[in-house]
């Protein structure tokens, strides 16, 4: 749940309310979380942007305070984006975060205008030799969720998606974050969803070379595994106007305030 009420609420295609913050004044950035995020994960960024963007950080569907109408499609969080995008005044920079990455080449390559797109990690895999999630992952999400099996499901998700050692989840579940991976773990599955083309280890879809042609900043971070860094340079050597940007230091995340400063560069070149 939400600590406090979204700025504004914008209406998708099938009628969801989804929940947006909005910070700053100047050109607009509208900023996609990832996997178990709702927008309070994005206010660090938001609040290190504000200087220089108007800043729309928004809810997911079936996070925070942002509606959730069945049945979910990948179509759905396409359209939410567009809806966040034609709410600021149309075309604007987009930065993603991991499967919010995902999300935003989906919807670039789907049409939504966009002036510039940045990711972060978006959770390619490219290559056969990767540790590929287990098959029907989003529908084993969704059994365990809907059968009141959310911390089973939490527990799921670390130890077969993102191979956490099994010490590290019991030491999880007694920490104060818990209940909120609890509450929004339904929504695993769409990040899942979102994902699942582009994690069988194949190649990058082709077609994205003459769908996806704004300027791209691909960013990761140095210390994360290499299959992460395998497929951002995937990505950037099959799109055709890219930046790359490899963060010293850092892996699936990094600070805002040094996020923040590559986002301004490139979004307002």
């Amino acid at each position: 749940m939400s600590t406090h009420d979204p700025t504004s609420t914008v209406v998708s295609r099938d009628g969801t309310k989804i929940a947006v913050d909005q910070y700053g004044s100047g050109p607009s950035i509208a900023l996609a979380g990832g996997a178990f995020t709702d927008r309070r994960a994005l206010t660090p960024l938001a609040q290190a942007l504000a200087p220089y963007f108007t800043v729309h950080a928004y809810d997911r569907r079936g996070r925070g305070d942002s509606g959730d109408t069945p049945p979910y499609a990948p179509t759905r969080e396409i359209e939410d984006l567009a809806a966040v995008l034609a709410a600021a005044g149309g075309p604007a920079c987009v930065f993603g975060h991991s499967s919010g990455a995902g999300l935003a080449v989906l919807a670039a390559a789907d049409g939504v205008a966009m002036s510039r797109l940045a990711v972060y990690e978006a959770p390619y895999m490219v290559d056969k030799g990767d540790y590929l999630p287990p098959a029907g992952l989003a529908a084993r999400i969704t059994e365990l969720a809907s059968s009141g099996r959310r911390g089973e499901a939490v527990e799921y998700w670390m130890a077969d998606t993102i191979r956490m050692p099994a010490e590290a989840v019991a030491q999880m579940r007694e920490s104060p974050m818990w209940p909120g991976l609890e509450a929004v773990v339904h929504t695993a599955a769409y990040d899942a969803t979102i994902m699942a083309d582009q994690e069988r280890g194949d190649p990058l879809p082709a077609a994205w070379a003459s769908q996806v042609t704004i300027p791209t900043l691909i960013m990761d971070g140095e210390n994360s595994p290499a299959w992460q860094h395998r497929s951002m340079d995937a990505l950037a050597d099959l799109l055709p106007d890219t930046r790359r940007h490899t963060f010293p230091g850092a892996d699936h995340g990094v600070p805002p305030e040094v996020l923040a400063p590559v986002l301004r560069d490139f979004c307002t070149a």
